[in-house]
């Protein structure tokens, strides 16, 4: 597959804002979000479907699939931040127009439930997107120092960012050894939830990241157990774990395992290089991800290193 990198963002340049999923109950937050922005010298453009609701989900699938469109092919959109994740982002999937979007390459951001267009256009299209801060959720309060500095640096800069400086405390090895990939994952339940279907990347040769938020840690175990019947825990490179947040039994009287015995089961029972604890997920910090891009993680040493830009 041809790996095909945005255009990356200048001062001046616009960006869309969109709902791809669910509707944001504060709207206050996207016009806080907007004047972060807009501060620090960008435009911005919010989808006209951004604010709608139908049930739990901001629009009909065909409007909020029409936003996308309309973002990657507007010529004065640089950049598509997405204000929240939720649900719906699966059902755009069979709507989308991939060959647009490949002629129309642009950075797109987003976590969480905006995991299945990030490995759908991955699949796709080869896009390098970006798994990491959205507007309405992390941009309309201060950022983490730590998660905005890099954010800003791998979507500004042409240059290859390196190895990773971790403020305390730093990822942890779960299964020792080194390896190189292409990084590729994001929500736990949204990467099991594409296993089977077509637009299911392939994650041969892949460095696997994974987070989630509010599972029961027997659900956990029960996508674990689906990734390893498919057998991508077995092809993947190595696996770096994310925040698992709030992941813990809803009734604590029954008999359980931690979600972290269940992390620790399935991924050194994988074999392959492993870090835990690295600070990407639903937290303040969220580590920005760009999806497919080569990385290299060690370890013995608890380190990651991006071996390549994500934008041109």
């Amino acid at each position: 597959m041809t790996t095909l990198k945005p255009p990356r963002l200048r001062k001046g340049d616009c960006i869309g804002l969109i709902s791809p999923a669910s509707t944001i109950a504060d709207t206050d937050r996207i016009e806080r979000a907007a004047r972060y922005l807009e501060g620090l010298g960008y435009r911005t453009m919010v989808g006209p479907h951004a604010t709608r609701r139908h049930g739990y989900l901001a629009g009909t699938d065909e409007e909020r699939a029409s936003d996308i469109h309309a973002m990657f092919e507007h010529r004065d959109v640089s950049a598509i931040f997405c204000i929240r994740g939720g649900y719906g982002a699966p059902r755009l999937l069979p709507l989308l127009r991939y060959r647009l979007i490949a002629r129309h390459p642009k950075i797109f951001v987003g976590y969480s439930d905006i995991t299945a267009l990030h490995l759908a256009f991955w699949k796709h299209t080869g896009l390098v997107s970006i798994h990491g801060s959205m507007a309405g959720v992390d941009m309309a309060d201060p950022m983490d120092p730590f998660t905005e500095e890099l954010f800003w640096r791998l979507l500004t800069s042409p240059t290859k960012v390196g190895r990773i400086a971790f403020p305390l405390p730093a990822p942890e090895g779960l299964f020792p050894g080194k390896t190189s990939g292409r990084l590729l994952g994001g929500n736990l339940a949204l990467v099991t939830a594409l296993v089977g279907t077509r637009h299911q990347p392939r994650f041969d040769e892949t460095i696997l990241y994974l987070e989630d938020i509010g599972e029961d840690p027997y659900r956990l175990d029960r996508m674990f157990t689906q990734l390893h019947g498919a057998s991508i825990l077995a092809r993947c490179s190595g696996i770096m774990i994310g925040h698992f947040t709030d992941c813990v039994p809803k009734d604590p009287s029954t008999p359980t395992f931690t979600a972290e015995e269940v992390l620790r089961e399935y991924v050194t029972g994988a074999k392959r290089p492993a870090l835990w604890h690295v600070p990407f997920g639903h937290e303040r910090r969220n580590m920005p991800l760009p999806v497919g891009l080569r990385a290299r993680i060690d370890a013995g040493v608890g380190t990651v290193e991006y071996l390549e830009s994500a934008v041109r």
